[in-house]
């Protein structure tokens, strides 16, 4: 083929590809409504955002639950896994605009919908592409949920549950909820759980800074609860010694856990309590409390958690692993001064001041388990809780446990 044939067959695919654009842009018209294509200029990212950020950053704070500094820090890890190309068919979505829609998400558990007319982004399109911010999430900031592997990293979280809750040996206090959700299509019964709603359920372990450690998070809401706990990747972890977790290390449970030789509860209040065991108990709830406060500051941060959420079940568990890193790296991270304040005990009063988490309403995307298991305890179980309970009204005795009891 000669120069000159070649340069022709150039000039008429450049002919084509312009032919193809024009048509492309008068097609677009007609299926972009004229109110999206006017995100850049009216959008709430490109107006309302940027005026809080100069002007009221509490009301900022209070919009993406974050504040700019963190925002921009999380923007900068991110946007190159969620930041897509330009192609010739659209313009690509600004990565910044993805991850304020996603915080807005769960920020406030609003709909889709909603979101499309603040942002000015399609409903498909934010479908679409927050189940990506939350991979991109989980991805970016693992190293800040990920589950203690090294005996040192679990001696640092005994060292703080022993110089801040006065609890020796603690590995974490353990919690479960329910993640309830609106009836996924086709699952049948599986995730109908008996307090009538729809759920997966989330087993957690939060260290003595009130972040989570271990998250178990997929069995069905229809699962008994008392199998939920009997069944758990975290249960088998710590017996199978996966987790290499220090020798007599225990964890703190309420009184719907099971009593263990590596799992304590308090003495069961149906009986007749001595002075000892009334000790106890307050020693073992005192710290066990942090496991509360962390679910708490979770769910008032992230109010996504105060309804009935209304992904599928996967993208759920993604959402709540996305969530919890978040929370984990904000607390972490010590750069946000809107933190959320947690519960303070007055040790001269014997009263509990309540954190700010506790002002909001109680959320109902978050149910608490019931009886996990109901078996008789073995006897080693016994005699380290008993062993414990000698400790903290002898050597390891503080000054003012009594007016607590």
């Amino acid at each position: 083929m000669s120069i000159d044939a070649i340069e022709l067959a150039l000039v008429e695919v450049i002919n084509e590809l312009i032919t193809l654009k024009r048509k492309n842009q008068r097609s677009k018209k007609l299926w972009v409504r004229s109110w999206i294509e006017r995100r850049n200029q009216l959008g709430i990212s490109n107006t309302l955002l940027k005026e809080l950020a100069v002007e009221d950053t509490s009301s900022y704070f209070n919009f993406l639950r974050i504040n700019e500094e963190m925002f921009n820090v999380l923007l900068q890890k991110m946007a190159p896994k969620i930041q897509k190309q330009n192609t010739m068919m659209r313009e690509a979505l600004p990565a910044k605009l993805k991850l304020e829609v996603t915080l807005r998400y769960l920020a406030t558990g609003d709909s889709y919908k909603t979101l499309q007319y603040i942002y000015r982004v399609g409903k498909s399109s934010i479908s679409e592409f927050v189940p990506e911010v939350f991979n991109a999430i989980l991805e970016e900031l693992k190293e800040y949920i990920e589950v203690p592997r090294e005996k040192s990293k679990w001696n640092k979280i005994m060292d703080g549950f022993n110089s801040l809750w006065n609890f020796p040996n603690c590995i974490g206090a353990i919690d479960g909820k329910h993640i309830v959700m609106e009836c996924p299509a086709n699952s049948g019964s599986n995730y109908f759980n008996y307090k009538g709603t729809f759920s997966i359920v989330l087993l957690a372990l939060v260290d003595h800074n009130y972040n989570f450690t271990c998250i178990d998070i997929g069995s069905y809401g229809s699962n008994s609860d008392g199998g939920i706990f009997a069944k758990s990747a975290l249960k088998k972890a710590i017996e199978e010694h996966v987790l290499h977790t220090p020798t007599d290390s225990v964890i703190l449970g309420d009184d719907a856990f099971p009593l263990l030789p590596y799992l304590m509860k308090p003495y069961a209040r149906r009986n007749h309590l001595t002075e000892r065991e009334k000790v106890y108990n307050y020693r073992h709830c005192r710290a066990r409390r942090i496991v509360e406060n962390g679910f708490g500051i979770l769910s008032s941060r992230f109010r996504v958690f105060r309804r009935p959420i209304t992904l599928t079940p996967e993208n759920t568990i993604q959402l709540v692993k996305a969530a919890c890193a978040l929370h984990n790296w904000i607390r972490k991270s010590g750069k946000n001064p809107n933190s959320i304040s947690v519960d303070i005990e007055d040790t001269e009063t014997g009263r509990l001041l309540n954190g700010s988490w506790r002002n909001d309403t109680s959320p109902t995307g978050l149910q608490h388990l019931g009886t996990i298991l109901q078996r008789n305890s073995n006897t080693e179980a016994k005699d380290k809780r008993n062993s414990l309970a000698d400790y903290f009204v002898e050597e390891g005795a503080v000054v003012w446990q009594n007016r607590m009891i």
